[in-house]
């Protein structure tokens, strides 16, 4: 299973935790003390020095009929509620990242509002958390696995224009992108082999085609 740079530095992060046994009151203190704003069983777990199971879950349980935590979805808990979406989006199901449409649109390529969250991940699915639709888009493990043009920041993986572009040219044979000109189209054809498709790369000559002319 991948595992992205962040989720690296976060678990060597959280190592100094296990080095000593927490007291009683510092459980919560940990978290509110953590950069992320979502937390999964297992993130917590490791945070703690604990295994993921039941003192960890009874103790989340506390903490959110305490109204010390929010439960925004199973198993992932937030500080409250100026968390991050992106990074709740990419914790839902890992390994994913941002990309598509929310890349595309906050690049300026796509000139249609989407309010959905647009997700990179192996499953296929639209679901709403905390009022927030999110969809998952499926992508075949070798590309999903490889990192270029994927960036960790402010606690979740997402891709460059140039990766969110690529990636939306992979999934939908047939799709109009408004605007190219933010694209760097180096680094667009640096990434391009990682799909290992003719079509792909036929669409995306053509793009540059009309690009230069």
């Amino acid at each position: 299973m991948l595992v992205y740079g962040l989720d690296v530095r976060f678990k060597l992060s959280s190592s100094r935790y296990m080095d000593k046994k927490i007291q009683k009151g510092e459980y919560l203190d940990i978290l509110l003390r953590s950069s992320k704003t979502v937390f999964s069983n297992k993130d917590v777990a490791l945070m703690w020095g604990e295994k993921a199971n039941g003192p960890v879950r009874v103790r989340l349980n506390y903490y959110v009929k305490a109204k010390k935590l929010i439960r925004v979805h199973r198993g992932l808990y937030v500080k409250d509620k100026n968390y991050n979406r992106f990074e709740l989006a990419t914790r839902i199901n890992t390994p994913s990242y941002i990309s598509f449409e929310t890349v595309l649109g906050s690049s300026g390529m796509t000139f249609q509002y989407y309010g959905n969250i647009f997700v990179a991940s192996y499953i296929k699915r639209e679901m709403e958390v905390d009022g927030q639709k999110i969809e998952f888009i499926r992508m075949k493990d070798y590309v999903l696995s490889n990192t270029l043009g994927i960036e960790n920041s402010d606690g979740y993986a997402r891709a460059t224009k140039e990766r969110a572009y690529l990636d939306r040219i992979y999934v939908s044979k047939k799709y109009y992108i408004d605007n190219t000109n933010p694209l760097d189209w180096e680094k667009v054809f640096e990434i391009l082999p990682i799909y290992h498709n003719k079509r792909m790369a036929k669409t995306v000559k053509k793009y540059y085609d009309d690009f230069k002319k």
